[in-house]
């Protein structure tokens, strides 16, 4: 995307220097971005997607398809994926069969023995 200083962020979302500093605080504590110095007087970082934003990715391109038909429902967004010059429009395919999976299709199976989030969340902070 080209965005990773503060100031481009802050700039680009338009967000209170507090508020953007305490996402991406967050952001870096849970491994999505990594933080880098790029200015030592005074310190100042770039904020790089580690593999684990990167594999976000995905996740981002389905939500702005969403966003595309249902938020900005004809107008143009702030920014897109491109791929070729069109724009993206991702499908869903099964890796087993290869498929093109039909939403409608889907099937929820609740695992009542796994751990909830909270618990999963304690557990790797109780380091």
């Amino acid at each position: 995307m080209g965005i990773a200083r503060f100031e481009q962020w802050q700039e680009r979302l338009g967000l209170a220097r507090n508020v953007l500093a305490a996402r991406l605080k967050h952001l870096v504590a849970h491994g999505v971005f990594e933080p880098r110095l790029y200015c030592e007087r005074p310190k100042r970082y770039e904020y790089v997607l580690t593999d684990k934003g990167r594999d976000l990715k995905p996740i981002l391109l389905n939500m702005m398809d969403w966003g595309r038909k249902y938020v900005y429902a004809g107008e143009t967004p702030g920014f897109e994926f491109l791929h070729a010059g069109h724009a993206v429009h991702p499908i869903t395919k099964c890796m087993e069969c290869g498929e093109t999976i039909d939403k409608a299709e889907l099937q929820v199976v609740l695992h009542d023995d796994a751990p909830t989030l909270a618990e999963i969340y304690k557990e790797k902070t109780e380091v």
